[in-house]
């Protein structure tokens, strides 16, 4: 590949859903924890650094367990998440370009933020993640819906049917060109209050950059069984890819 590329993956989530008092990220799955799964995947393709975002007072763990353990040398950074999401991500957008600005190394050009709770991404899916943002700068990987999609009204009753034939349902990774995607999350973060008065949600990476800029993001074809491992029934059903060797 001849642009730099990063990736940042997030590991700050507690997992309440799921239960216990271990977060999810950490569970073993197969004999590893949950978060070296989509780790070895970026690890292992041509992405050249990583930047990894655990919760506050993690990094201590995910330095020692997880990136030292199995040797995860691509990682750049361990950084600290936010309270939301979208806080851990700028943090680990502001981590990129804080080392690249320090070390005075090549500028990073594309870079995939992916949720570390999705262990079953593959290489295939970066890499078509990667050209399709270096065609349009911006891409998030989806899935199309194959049930029927209801619109429900304040009620719950049902108040449209959707066509099916448009709707996607996000994955990650999302790819980005860097400095669009920096620029939208720090517009984001400085009108932080502005938006949830206006009670608006942040739900993924891509309607930040709707929201801040003109960009399009193009849809990539990602597969189902790129999860993300949310309740235990996700954890039962990643059991079962893994002990079937779909990973």
């Amino acid at each position: 590949m001849n642009r730099k590329t990063a990736a940042v993956v997030l590991a700050g989530g507690k997992g309440r859903r799921i239960g216990g008092d271990t977060p999810k990220q950490y569970l073993e799955i197969g004999g590893h924890p949950l978060l070296y799964y989509s780790l070895k995947t970026f690890s292992d393709s041509f992405v050249d650094e990583i930047y990894l975002v655990c919760g506050a007072g993690e990094e201590e763990y995910c330095s020692t367990e997880i990136v030292e353990k199995y040797g995860f040398s691509k990682v750049r950074s361990i950084v600290s998440g936010g309270r939301e999401r979208y806080h851990s991500v700028y943090n680990g957008l502001r981590a990129i370009r804080c080392t690249c600005e320090g070390d005075n190394t090549d500028p990073c050009e594309i870079v995939f933020i992916h949720d570390g709770a999705r262990p079953f991404v593959t290489e295939e899916i970066i890499l078509r993640a990667y050209n399709a943002a270096i065609e349009n700068r911006a891409a998030a990987v989806a899935y199309p819906a194959s049930d029927t999609v209801k619109m429900s009204d304040n009620a719950g009753f049902v108040a449209e049917t959707l066509r099916r034939d448009h709707i996607w349902l996000m994955q990650t990774p999302q790819a980005f060109d860097f400095y669009e995607i920096y620029d939208a999350y720090s517009r984001l973060i400085e009108s932080e209050s502005d938006i949830l008065d206006r009670g608006v949600l942040i739900t993924d990476d891509a309607m930040v950059l709707e929201l801040f800029s003109e960009r399009k993001v193009k849809l990539v074809m990602g597969n189902g069984r790129n999860i993300k491992v949310t309740n235990p029934d996700d954890l039962k059903i990643a059991g079962l890819y893994i002990g079937n060797g779909q990973k």
